[in-house]
């Protein structure tokens, strides 16, 4: 199985490192690729640096290279995660607008019929996100947002981290493990 996985400009970025992770456990390769606005917002918030999500991926691309293979709807891959998902990346993939390998890599991920997942961290939401929401829905992503479910006792941030990413990686029918749903009893 092979995954790209966008990071772009919203608060929540240690999300994108918990799916990265995981997916290297479960030896899935991964392309990431990292917006110039995530890089600012890593900077600004601390916590995870880059080097940290780059040790993570099988393989890096820089967001300016409009001719790295995941921009091509023949380079296969069995879908793409956007986490997080800024608003304004939101924008391009709703609207089309593919002027970074980030946008364009979604662009192609939904041109190939391919699952797309974009996971919101903003809140609150005004009108324009919430018809970019629907636009990007209508398309055929799945729109979710970075909220963890409780109802498992987390007893730790990583505990909360884990359920979103468990909840993401079931869109592309992968097992986390590692979490209770609803209804299982420990």
């Amino acid at each position: 199985m092979k995954l790209v996985v966008g990071v772009s400009g919203g608060s929540g970025i240690p999300y994108a490192l918990s799916i990265l992770r995981t997916l290297q456990h479960l030896n899935i390769e991964t392309h990431l690729v990292v917006s110039s606005g995530a890089k600012r917002v890593m900077g600004a918030e601390g916590g995870v640096r880059l080097e940290e999500l780059t040790a993570s991926a099988t393989h890096v691309h820089d967001d300016r290279d409009l001719a790295a293979s995941i921009s091509s709807g023949s380079f296969r891959t069995d879908g793409m995660v956007i986490v997080p998902c800024s608003a304004g990346t939101l924008a391009k993939v709703a609207h089309g607008f593919a002027d970074n390998l980030l946008a364009r890599a979604a662009h192609v991920t939904l041109k190939e019929r391919r699952p797309l997942v974009l996971v919101l961290r903003e809140d609150p939401l005004p009108r324009p996100v919430l018809v970019n929401m629907l636009a990007v829905h209508d398309a055929g992503a799945t729109v979710m947002s970075a909220s963890p479910g409780f109802y498992h006792a987390p007893g730790s941030v990583e505990e909360l981290l884990h359920f979103v990413t468990v909840r993401v990686l079931d869109q592309f029918g992968l097992e986390a493990g590692g979490m209770r749903r609803w209804g299982e009893t420990e």
